[in-house]
């Protein structure tokens, strides 16, 4: 009883932190150029946060004991290594197949006289969503292994990004043009992902589920396709539009403010040892 009401503890946690940390740039009178600011430095985050926070945080849970314990031979180590690059490339690939989707069903509505130009939008907010769902399942497939050491490492380094993702999701939208009421419903719907998720799996899955779960290192598997989700949405939209946007160079501030971005998660990371 004490674990299931420390994973809805933490849920709550995650759904407030996140909602309130992406309702920071819908709070603030921003001018045009501030915001365009804002979203540079959120773009940043987001980069940040997959590279030096969610790829370290999934290669760590794959290897809780630094392999000494979950492997026993050499090919078992080799075959953990191998998932790595395995998670991140699905998580990759399975946003290119939802954005492919989104972007035909957007260029459909556009033949047919039905605006289309949401389709970076939904994208955008539909990849954070879906690696969100993703953290949410990590957390909850952590909460299962009853190593209340895991989870507690989990759910820091999906706070350490889930913040800035959010900051950053709204930021890109009001660049974008969207109005604050449907921005709300947007990051309403990208804080519920992950508390919800988390929840399902935990509440889903029986004793046996939780110790397979246990002895294939799911949530490191987690962690590590939600990175790649996360890349995804980082650098094939969030990136190249508001490079687009700019005019296709940065101004030295933007540049210096999009540096910034990248290098604070790791900032806030470094010491971080578990």
């Amino acid at each position: 009883m004490e674990e299931t009401s420390v994973l809805i503890f933490l849920s709550l946690v995650m759904l407030i932190g996140s909602y309130l940390a992406g309702s920071i740039p819908l709070v603030m009178s921003l001018s045009e150029s501030k915001i365009q600011l804002f979203s540079v430095f959120g773009a940043g985050l987001l980069v940040g946060t997959a590279l030096a926070v969610i790829i370290p945080e999934g290669i760590r849970s794959l290897f809780p004991d630094g392999g000494a314990k979950s492997t026993t031979t050499h090919e078992d180590l080799e075959d953990l290594y191998s998932l790595i690059g395995v998670s991140l490339v699905l998580g990759f690939v399975v946003m290119l197949l939802i954005d492919q989707c989104s972007t035909s069903r957007s260029r459909g509505d556009l033949e047919h006289g039905v605006g289309g130009a949401g389709g970076g939008r939904i994208t955008a907010t539909l990849g954070l969503v879906v690696h969100a769902a993703v953290d949410g399942v990590a957390l909850g497939a952590a909460a299962t292994t009853t190593h209340t050491d895991v989870e507690m490492i989990v759910f820091v380094a999906i706070m350490l990004h889930k913040a800035p993702a959010a900051f950053g999701l709204v930021t890109f939208l009001m660049h974008e043009g969207v109005d604050r009421k449907r921005i709300r419903r947007h990051l309403l719907i990208f804080s519920l992902a992950a508390p919800l998720l988390s929840l399902v799996t935990y509440f889903g899955i029986g004793k046996e589920g939780k110790e397979t779960l246990s002895s294939v290192n799911a949530t490191g598997i987690a962690m590590l396709f939600s990175a790649g989700t996360f890349l995804y949405v980082a650098t094939v939209h969030v990136l190249p539009e508001l490079t687009a946007r700019v005019g296709g160079a940065f101004r030295m501030n933007q540049l210096f403010v999009l540096v910034l971005g990248a290098m604070l998660p790791l900032i806030l990371t470094m010491g971080h040892h578990h």
